[in-house]
């Protein structure tokens, strides 16, 4: 994947120019009372939460702030997530509560260090992405299996009684439970959710100064208050002398348990972790401007500092820390702009945990899990349920949440993986195969991946079409292996050989190099008449129907298909004139968008029609037909205001005869549209500034050598000893032609200056300028970084870093 521009995909790039990813970021006194702010906001969370998930686990209640201060200060100082607040998690809390009861507390200390030092292991062996394979649907379905089983715990608290050993123990002693309930503890736990739901809906202006205090701190206090106030008698908190807290010991039980327990650990806190941290990135960058962002995630270092934060953790007595995602939003949603953030509000659980004790020991139980109850509840998302019904998955994550919910977490997520490769495997598998005949001519389609499975029934469908009939094979899937090629194109050869006519369109035409080697050593190479080895476009693949079209009129090799055919378009082996074979072209790639990717955007397109565009940027870029913008900026319809012209010049105010089209589009974006950045990009191999390169005073002035004439500042500027040359990944230009492309997105950036609303808006801050360069031979985009003396070209890896 080429290097991303910020504005047309935000979230997965986000990463400023001035700053390396790797780099810290520099710490200002300016920024110290938005990060002091921010960690006041965190810890009034973090504090009840706490208390609440170790009440849950059955741990100590010390453990909660012990791992919330760790958490704070360790992963905070050492983690890969600048925002991101670790401490203990409600996704951990049935893991850490079944070991607690299995093994005991100290020994689960014992193994949440072990985890601890495995998370380090994974981390320098560099496997953090590898966490991210696993299916959202399994993620999301865990989540909301560890989410009913602390609801199903925590309402017999809630009730009045004490949770039992298990959800499906707890399912069976509710009924129990509501024939002897506790009026007291149900009353306290109703206040607090009353509060807790209905905090940010109070009305009035007053709302406003009630909407800074956490809606978690206020349910709990006010709870607290009442029962205070009002003498009941019921269960508190009660935090026990520090000089009795419980230290880890050595493991005792079963070797195979024990590896296990740190394996599930191990793997729940390292997935928590990088999906929050994945998660708190994109909310950053969504939310604020690259000049006010924080170094993108490094997930690597992130996992290593979750391994020190368990090891810290399980030695001092405290429970499994892992990445937060509620506390991580209200970090950032509070203006937190370096870690100081959340090892501050680790600072401040210290000294409450040292200092309040009075306090937190006046909070009734029924608050801390009724709390909890309704955490437990939010993890059963709504929104996560219609993602996955809308990518067909709901039976991965229903069977997720109740193998969760019946055995465990580990078990669950084991059950979750076998369903979705079942499901994988099913899909691809599954091959409708149907034909009709309309208007004399049969038609086969093959809705599917065309697998060794899908091989009978494709022959026995192929074998029922007359020999001296046209055929049309149309194929709907982006796989075709080996044994499904072979059938189907030795049918078509035969078929043809008997009188027929066969063509195969659609997204399933392309082929392995296997395949292409076999057809290959059977005679039917390039310029036979049959298809060949195609190498082009294989990485789009609707592209690849051009290229099967000219294999079939019998060109022989793609180069003589060039870039104007509209991707998707599948033609027929027509013998009618070049004029006749384009409009065949256009038809087609129009059938296959309505038939393809209409569906898919019909919906985003009919947004953006009743919204109107609101792009981040406007990119303008040269009109060679090898500059495909959405492909090298991984962007979408209504991201990028695009300009298209020879050369990508933006000609300067009031130049002689100039094109005010690209000065009415500049002015429309920056003014009308606000952009928040503008792009120039240029590219290898520009035809514009090899005719600038190449021409002469006496040559005959027509509109491109008029247009072109914009272009003479950036061939003064390659001349001049003024201004050092440009350099593409830290080497210099292979010839003066890319010497020139180069050189020519500078210059440009300098007439983008002159422009007033230009100029007003990086006035005022609110404009970015950048340049670009894609080598079309590379398929690489380079981003334009300015130094000191020149622009030095910067590649960038596939995921937005530096290379």
């Amino acid at each position: 994947m080429t290097a991303t521009h910020e504005g047309a995909a935000e979230n997965s790039a986000g990463t400023a120019l001035s700053t390396p990813p790797s780099a810290p970021p520099p710490v200002s006194v300016k920024s110290f009372p938005a990060d002091l702010s921010a960690s006041i906001a965190v810890f009034l969370i973090a504090l009840p939460l706490s208390l609440g998930i170790a009440l849950a686990t059955g741990a100590p209640l010390q453990a909660g702030l012990v791992a919330a201060a760790v958490g704070g200060i360790v992963a905070g100082r050492l983690g890969g997530a600048p925002l991101q607040v670790s401490g203990p998690a409600a996704g951990l809390t049935v893991v850490t509560a079944e070991l607690i009861q299995r093994y005991g507390w100290r020994t689960t200390c014992a193994i949440t260090v072990l985890a601890g030092c495995c998370q380090l292991g994974l981390a320098f062996l560099r496997t953090a992405r590898s966490a991210l394979m696993v299916s959202p649907a399994i993620v999301h379905g865990m989540l909301a299996g560890i989410g009913v089983t602390i609801a199903l715990a925590q309402l017999h608290i809630v009730l009045g009684g004490t949770p039992q050993s298990s959800a499906v123990a707890n399912v069976r002693g509710l009924p129990g439970q509501l024939a002897d309930l506790h009026p007291v503890a149900l009353g306290i736990s109703a206040l607090t959710l009353v509060v807790l739901l209905g905090w940010t809906r109070v009305p009035g202006r007053i709302s406003r100064n009630l909407r800074r205090i956490p809606a978690a701190l206020a349910a709990v206090a006010t709870a607290t208050a009442f029962a205070t106030l009002a003498g009941l008698s019921l269960p508190r908190v009660d935090l026990p002398s520090w000089r009795s807290h419980a230290l880890p010991e050595l493991p005792e039980g079963p070797v195979l348990g024990l590896i296990a327990a740190v394996l599930t650990i191990t793997l729940v806190g390292s997935v928590e972790s990088l999906l929050s941290a994945v998660a708190t990135d994109k909310l950053i960058a969504s939310e604020r401007s690259t000049d006010n962002r924080p170094p993108r995630v490094d997930l690597n270092r992130e996992l290593r500092g979750q391994g020190a934060a368990n090891i810290v953790s399980g030695a001092l007595g405290g429970l499994p820390v892992t990445g937060v995602a509620v506390r991580s939003v209200a970090n950032v949603k509070s203006g937190a702009t370096s870690r100081n953030s959340s090892m501050m509000h680790g600072l401040w659980v210290l000294i409450a945990a040292a200092l309040l004790v009075p306090v937190l020991d006046l909070i009734p139980l029924a608050a801390l899990a009724a709390l909890v109850m309704a955490v437990g509840v939010q993890m059963v998302s709504i929104t996560h349920l219609r993602t996955v019904t809308r990518h067909r998955e709901v039976l991965v994550y229903a069977t997720t949440i109740v193998a969760v919910v019946l055995g465990g977490v580990l078990e669950g997520v084991a059950v979750g993986v076998a369903v979705a490769v079942a499901l994988a495997l099913h899909r691809l598998a599954r091959t409708r195969i149907t034909v009709e005949e309309l208007d004399g001519v049969h038609r086969v389609w093959a809705r599917g991946q065309l697998t060794f499975l899908a091989v009978p029934r494709l022959s026995r469908v192929l074998n029922q079409i007359p020999h001296d009939r046209p055929a049309v094979i149309e194929l709907d899937g982006s796989f075709m292996d080996h044994a499904a090629y072979e059938t189907l194109h030795d049918w078509q050869d035969s078929h043809r050989a008997h009188g027929g006519s066969a063509e195969i369109t659609g997204r399933s035409t392309n082929r392995t190099p296997e395949t292409d080697r076999s057809m290959a050593d059977r005679g039917k190479g390039p310029g036979t008449g049959q298809r060949g080895t195609h190498q082009c476009c294989r990485p789009w693949t609707p592209w690849q129907n051009h290229c099967d079209h000219q294999a079939d009129v019998g060109s022989g090799d793609c180069a003589d298909t060039d870039d104007r055919t509209i991707p998707g378009a599948s033609t027929a082996g027509s013998t009618a004139g070049p004029r006749r074979r384009g409009a065949g072209r256009l038809a087609n790639g129009i059938s296959a968008f309505q038939r393809d990717t209409a569906p898919h955007v019909r919906d985003e397109l009919a947004r953006l029609a009743r919204e109107g565009q609101r792009p981040t940027q406007l990119f303008l870029t040269c009109a060679d037909s090898r500059l495909v913008t959405s492909m090298i900026t991984a962007s979408g319809p209504g991201d990028l205001f695009t300009v298209r012209n020879v050369g990508n010049l933006v000609p300067l105010p009031g130049a002689e005869s100039t094109d005010d089209s690209v000065a009415a589009a500049i002015e429309y974006a920056v003014d009308v549209l606000q952009v928040d950045s503008i792009t120039v990009c240029g590219h290898s191999g520009c035809g514009a500034m090899q005719a600038l390169l190449n021409s002469h005073p006496g040559t005959p002035m027509t509109p491109l050598r008029r247009w072109l004439r914009h272009g003479l500042p950036s061939l003064e500027r390659m001349s001049s000893r003024h201004h050092a040359w440009a350099r593409i990944a830290g080497r210099l230009p292979a010839d003066a032609v890319e010497q020139l492309c180069l050189t020519n997105v500078v210059q440009q950036l300098e007439h983008l200056r002159a422009h007033e609303s230009v100029a007003r808006r990086l006035a005022e801050g609110t404009l970015e300028l950048h340049g670009m360069y894609f080598h079309v031979g590379e398929a690489q985009a380079y981003l334009l970084s300015e130094g000191e003396d020149f622009f030095d070209c910067r590649v960038f890896d596939s995921v937005g870093q530096r290379a």
